[in-house]
């Protein structure tokens, strides 16, 4: 029986190639499912699939990174967001790869080509050069590289924050408060020992705004503005019964267009 892995850091996207799977490849054995690079080369090594589906961007290790690991121990199927990934390696069908989401009719065409391989016990594609080549043209394509998650101890547990459900970052002594909301929505707060500058720089300046010395605010979390005192702003949020105080430098980017 063939075997396969799956690695991807979206729980949902992880089950939905799944789901494909099993229509376009009803016999194939699902052994693995990892939420990140490293997780993904720990249980190949544990479970050898003989397939590896591994998405391309990952916090941590990438899935390129996760495949010169494996090296040719396995076949490796790229899973990329993003269409511009498919790099030449790609087009000239070298190293297999499927788009997000990942359509029925493009998963045959891989299945097809991976039972031609596996039937004929053809060696694993992904060679050392060819998986350098691929990274150096994913970092000139993908341009800068911003902070996805972030790693916060609240009490006892050590929880991923996507960066995306952070209402802003507030400077508190020799550390941080990270403000989000949980998965009902509420919410929370906890302390991490990055400095705030660290952190701002790297947010993607598109989605968090530095209002004040010590505050940056996810622009998407932001219900309105008031005057404040002496040419400042009062930041009122989604959800929130806290305002953020607008310094005057930075009140100029709140100017109607």
């Amino acid at each position: 029986m063939t075997t396969a892995l799956i690695a991807d850091d979206e729980p949902l996207l992880r089950e939905a190639i799944e789901r494909l799977l099993a229509q376009a490849w009803p016999k194939l054995k699902i052994v693995a499912r990892a939420r990140n690079g490293r997780e993904a080369v720990d249980l190949h090594d544990m479970t050898q699939p003989d397939i590896c589906f591994l998405d391309i961007q990952m916090p941590g290790m990438s899935g390129v990174d996760a495949a010169q690991m494996i090296g040719r121990r396995a076949h490796i199927v790229f899973v990329t967001a993003y269409d511009h990934y498919a790099v030449s390696a790609f087009e000239a069908g070298v190293l297999d790869y499927l788009v997000k989401p990942v359509a029925l009719s493009r998963l045959a065409e891989t299945v097809h080509r991976l039972k031609e391989r596996i039937a004929g016990a053809a060696p694993a594609v992904n060679s050392e050069h060819l998986l350098n080549d691929l990274m150096a043209r994913l970092k000139e394509a993908a341009g800068p590289s911003y902070l996805r998650w972030l790693k916060v101890q609240v009490g006892t547990k050590l929880r991923m924050i996507a960066v995306e459900n952070i209402d802003f970052f507030r400077s508190d002594a020799k550390y941080t408060v990270v403000a989000w909301r949980n998965e009902t929505g509420q919410p929370s707060e906890a302390l991490v020992r990055t400095a705030l500058k660290d952190l701002v720089s790297d947010l993607d300046p598109r989605q968090f705004m530095q209002v004040h010395r010590s505050v940056a605010v996810n622009l998407a979390s932001i219900s309105h503005m008031a005057r404040g005192d002496h040419d400042t702003g009062i930041l009122h949020l989604k959800g929130r019964t806290e305002t953020l105080q607008v310094s005057r430098a930075h009140l100029p980017h709140f100017r109607p267009m």
